[in-house]
């Protein structure tokens, strides 16, 4: 099953080769990789050239002018150009463990999409992760973290489950199984069947809106929290406005009280105008 794994990116250079770097080292090799570019500047542009020729699968660049947080409209623009019928999402400031990929494709389904689960690092260890600590995956080793002046808590479960108890732990966590934006997965013909990601939202509650639609198409979502896990590298998000957030609560509590399935500005925009061939 060819695979694609799309993350959006936007003037993060530092964060994305991190993230780029994970990819380096999946226990799955056969698989593509698409950076979701929200309009960043040419120093992306000449990193992602750089990690080309570092990387062993294939990296793509889908980019289009820098117009405020449009997250949703380059997702739909990377999915149109993903050759995977498997589609992995996650983020560009996501560093995932070895076998991110490979926990993803064990648990898909065709009746399911997969939520998988993030740990967030405060900002001192993000700046402090280099390409070996990545390279030898102590970015995900509880202790190295602990010594760098993480604060322990329960949640550090999500890096230490494996096997059967992540599996255990998957099975009785309480968490609801969202779409989120750093681990998810589910079949492109859905993606595409739902429309993609609904281009009238900006920031707040886009990806669990897609779920949404997800689910009202018929999908059932499975918890892997505890097994497709990525490190979350602190950023600012200075981008976020009131009205913004309330335009997007609006737009979801539409599709919830609608059960809507397609998204009302979405992919089959893009097809028309043939901004970006399939």
């Amino acid at each position: 099953m060819k695979t694609s794994v799309i993350f959006t990116t936007y003037n993060s250079p530092q964060w994305l080769e991190k993230v780029l770097w994970g990819f380096s080292v999946q226990t799955v090799k056969e698989f593509e990789i698409v950076i979701a570019d929200d309009g960043s500047g040419v120093e992306t542009r000449e990193l992602i050239d750089r990690m080309r020729e570092e990387l062993s699968v294939p990296l793509h660049h889908v980019w289009h002018d820098d117009d405020g947080f449009q997250k949703c409209q380059i997702m739909n623009k990377a999915i149109i150009a993903a050759q995977g019928e498997y589609l992995i999402f996650t983020d560009g400031d996501c560093i995932p463990r070895e076998d991110f990929v490979e926990q993803h494709l064990k648990y898909s389904g065709r009746n399911n999409y997969l939520s998988g689960g993030y740990f967030k690092l405060p900002m001192n260890v993000s700046q402090a992760i280099t390409r070996d600590d990545i390279i030898s995956q102590r970015a995900f080793d509880v202790n190295w973290l602990l010594s760098m002046g993480l604060k322990k808590t329960h949640k550090t479960l999500k890096l230490t489950a494996r096997g059967k108890w992540a599996d255990f732990l998957n099975w009785i966590s309480p968490a609801r199984p969202t779409w989120n934006g750093h681990s998810a997965s589910c079949y492109k013909e859905f993606a595409l069947a739902v429309n993609g990601f609904e281009e009238r939202m900006q920031y707040g509650g886009q990806d669990c809106e897609f779920g949404d639609r997800l689910r009202n198409l018929g999908l059932i979502p499975k918890r892997i929290r505890y097994s497709a896990v990525c490190v979350h590298l602190d950023h600012k998000r200075g981008y976020i406005t009131k009205e913004m957030l309330q335009n997007s609560y609006d737009v979801r509590a539409e599709t919830k009280r609608t059960k809507k399935i397609k998204a009302t500005l979405g992919i089959d925009q893009h097809l028309q105008n043939q901004e970006i061939s399939p």
